[in-house]
């Protein structure tokens, strides 16, 4: 992921706090119930990368195979690929047998560009109904769908997108991805957005990147998280980061937090796989849950900024 990337000079400079929770978010977690365990959801945006053999997939694995091997080692997956393409039911069968060895396996699909980025979000319905056919043949294996919208799509669309939201299935739980910086920097604005996710019961994204510190607006409509996590090839800041994300689900957790997607991504994403191990290990730690964790060829995992 190129988004929100910054240079290794730069990198030091950055302030990876993260953001004290809003009114908004205390609220929305305070008025969920909270009587089940937290769901927890760790994994990476995609299952075909060569990167990963001799790591987490066998050395002689066979492109066809990588989902096969993928969902041995994490439980859901950023379905990056339904972004790119409006595959019909008869693909997403295939891959949804592919995890079928995985009883708890989600497939989480982005979606389509020509929905969120082509036509913008006005008159979809055509392509939206076709996404849905799709996605639907993941049958249980389907988890929450979420919605990018582009860098350059402004509060200028509020009402396109309000008509839009509105007019989607509510039986499917949808996370709204927002990236330009106007969604954030007015309050009236920002407010606006985020009241009308909250009516829709649609969650927000929050998309932890070194440059754009904005889209951490730690902002939650609904008592579930959706957290895409751009790390930096294994930097120490990395740990640190994951740590303060780590210490805060546990927080929201502990107000009323229902479930948390945390997908893991680097620049490089060679080393998705080992950060995102260690999240689930601390996770593990502080939840008292037993997330499954990716099991590598070599358990000893570097921990170093290459």
């Amino acid at each position: 992921m190129e988004f929100g990337r910054v240079t290794p000079g730069e990198l030091m400079e950055v302030d990876f706090t993260l953001p004290p929770d809003s009114e908004f978010t205390i609220n929305t977690l305070k008025a969920a119930k909270n009587d089940k365990p937290l769901e927890v959801h760790v994994g990476c945006a995609k299952w075909g990368r060569k990167e990963w053999l001799g790591k987490i997939y066998p050395l002689k694995t066979k492109e066809a195979n990588f989902l096969e091997e993928y969902v041995k080692h994490f439980d859901s997956i950023e379905l990056n690929a339904t972004f790119y393409n409006v595959y019909p039911p008869e693909t997403i069968r295939k891959w949804k047998e592919k995890a079928d060895a995985n009883p708890d396996f989600k497939f989480c699909p982005k979606f389509s560009q020509s929905i969120s980025h082509i036509r913008r979000l006005k008159n979809a319905d055509d392509v939206t109904t076709t996404y849905y056919e799709g996605i639907l043949a993941f049958g249980d294996k389907l988890g929450p769908l979420f919605l990018q919208l582009s860098d350059n799509y402004t509060p200028k669309s509020f009402l396109e997108m309000k008509v839009y939201l509105e007019t989607l299935p509510k039986d499917i739980p949808v996370f709204v991805e927002l990236r330009h910086k106007e969604w954030f920097a007015n309050p009236e604005t920002r407010k606006q957005v985020f009241d009308l996710l909250q009516k829709c019961n649609m969650g927000a994204v929050i998309t932890d990147a070194s440059g754009r510190r904005d889209v951490v607006h730690m902002e939650l409509p609904t008592p579930h998280a959706f957290i895409r996590f751009v790390g930096n090839s294994l930097h120490p800041t990395d740990y640190a980061r994951c740590d303060a994300w780590v210490d805060r689900i546990v927080e929201w957790h502990k107000l009323g937090l229902q479930s948390v997607w945390f997908f893991m991504h680097q620049h490089d994403e060679r080393y998705s796989p080992e950060l995102a191990d260690y999240v689930v290990e601390q996770l593990n730690k502080k939840l008292g849950s037993n997330i499954r964790r990716p099991q590598f060829m070599d358990r000893d995992q570097p921990k170093l900024f290459v």
